[in-house]
């Protein structure tokens, strides 16, 4: 028998929609970017 991994997404896929690239497209991910940068996080969003 095989495992079988049910979310098997794709690295591209994932950086296009979570990605930093797709986080400064719209305004509410702006916002999203300087909360973290406020916080003190690492803003390389993944």
């Amino acid at each position: 028998m095989a495992m079988h991994y049910p979310r098997r997404v794709s690295n591209i896929k994932r950086r296009r929609t979570v990605g930093f690239r797709a986080r400064m497209k719209t305004k509410s991910g702006r916002k999203i970017i300087n909360g973290r940068r406020r916080i003190g996080r690492k803003v390389n969003c993944k």
